[in-house]
């Protein structure tokens, strides 16, 4: 006999095990079905473990400059094998959090492969045969992965997927990253902090495609100056594997160039984990790997909604559990906002960060906005001379005309912890003009925020 639930979640990362936790509040019967582990990829292998490697190749950097402050440290190094532990820990602890939290909320935990067989009707595949479920509401949550292009697949030993980077091998002396997204960027820094000779290919005209062309050339400014060679509107054709080196056919202004790596690191994107789950089946309509979803994540089939990356951009963790809860809501009977992509803050954790929200000075005026904009730079703030982090800038975009922040974009020390305050304002639907007399405390980095709005409207103080 089928198992019965008011709902059924499949996928068990950010978005899933979130989605379930507040429907179960909220008084649903719910189970997940997940095939890996609890926390999904992000946990497990990506945003978090991620961060742990990033973090100890900052510290690393910060001792390596430790005669700037006035200390002495002498013999520094690094164990690679000690940094992926560390990083490998704390993501099994988090797993272990979720878990914890799923038993607490009483949401039953299926371990298998589901596939969607009917709208309201879940069938898994488990190690011991199968399981079939009913299930008024079906929440699919079933994330992405990485895309792998035709030649430049990833082997684990020369040419690295992300999940290959964060349980590496061998420490690469000559590092081919290609694409220059967050994922790209963020292992391009890790490595080269720790002593890579580091190349990054960007198709692109920019790296940091989707970031504020201003802020894009300010990061890549500085990436060049830690001793990265970045290469914009060039693609990698061909890699030419040997035993132990790789020849990367890189074209660039039509000319192509052979340049030899020991190490490639593939980041050109995702694709969404649609197949073998029966969606196109019962109706679902895929475009390009992701589920169509409408505002409040409905797929079009009755009982049917999608979440997450596998729901389409912005791929970010965050987006896909405010989706998540969105979801629950709305099924147990409540009315929520749908999630605003154009408020969802998007944070890329290299050194320095780059963190923003909202529109570009690009798309502003495209869209047709008459805008106002204002810069500060971190050289004008106290505290970010006194952290020895003066490398930076906050870049503030409003409508002239009424006032509302249209984005807000930013690069430097813990960018990715400031920009909550531009997304709260804009939630808030901010203007200017409560933003100007908003008092930011002395001395922090926040006072690089108030003076770029202060700038757009002729008022900066201290530049």
């Amino acid at each position: 006999m089928a198992q019965s639930f008011d709902m059924v979640v499949i996928g068990s990362g950010p978005g899933g095990y979130v989605c379930a936790i507040r429907a179960a509040q909220l008084g649903l019967k719910v189970a997940v079905v997940e095939r890996a582990e609890l926390g999904g990829i992000c946990l497990n292998w990506g945003c978090i473990p991620t961060k742990a490697m990033l973090r100890s190749s900052e510290v690393f950097h910060l001792m390596e400059r430790a005669k700037e402050f006035g200390l002495k440290a002498e013999g520094i190094g690094y164990d690679l094998d000690a940094v992926v532990k560390r990083s490998r820990g704390v993501a099994k602890q988090l797993s272990g959090g979720v878990a914890h939290l799923l038993k607490k909320n009483k949401v039953t935990v299926i371990a298998g492969q589901a596939r969607v067989t009917a709208p309201g009707k879940v069938s898994v595949r488990t190690e011991k045969g199968q399981d079939d479920i009913e299930a008024k509401t079906v929440v699919i949550a079933t994330g992405a992965r990485a895309r792998n292009l035709p030649g430049l697949e990833a082997d684990g030993e020369l040419v690295w997927s992300y999940r290959d980077a964060l349980v590496p091998p061998h420490m690469p002396k000559k590092l081919l990253v290609i694409g220059s997204g967050a994922i790209g960027i963020e292992f391009a820094s890790f490595y080269n902090t720790l002593g890579a000779k580091t190349t990054v290919v960007e198709v692109m005209d920019r790296i940091l495609p989707v970031e504020d062309a201003e802020i894009a050339a300010f990061a890549r400014k500085q990436f060049q100056k830690q001793g990265m060679t970045i290469m914009e509107k060039a693609s990698v054709k061909q890699l030419d594997r040997a035993k132990d080196k790789i020849t990367a056919h890189i074209e660039a202004d039509g000319k192509t160039e052979k340049l030899e790596f020991d190490t490639v690191i593939s980041a050109v994107g995702i694709v969404g984990n649609v197949e073998d789950c029966g969606f196109e089946e019962v109706g679902l309509k895929i475009d390009r790997t992701h589920i169509v979803v409408d505002e409040y994540c409905r797929t079009g089939v009755d009982g049917i909604y999608a979440i997450g990356d596998v729901a389409g951009a912005p791929w970010l963790a965050h987006k896909a559990s405010h989706e998540g809860v969105m979801v629950a809501e709305l099924v147990a009977g409540g009315k929520p906002h749908p999630v605003r992509p154009q408020s969802i803050p998007g944070c890329t954790y290299c050194h320095p960060q780059i963190a923003s929200v909202g529109l570009t000075e690009e798309k502003a005026r495209a869209a047709g906005h008459e805008i106002r904009v204002g810069k500060f730079p971190f050289i004008g703030n106290g505290k970010a001379i006194a952290l020895g982090e003066p490398e930076g800038m906050v870049k503030t975009v409003f409508d002239a005309k009424t006032g509302e922040l249209l984005g807000a974009h930013m690069v430097g020390a813990e960018v990715t912890e400031l920009i909550q305050g531009y997304a709260i304002g804009q939630t808030l639907e901010t203007t200017e003009a409560e933003l100007m007399e908003t008092v930011f405390p002395h001395p922090t980095l926040s006072e690089t925020m108030h003076e770029a709005v202060l700038d757009a409207y002729g008022r900066a103080v201290h530049f």
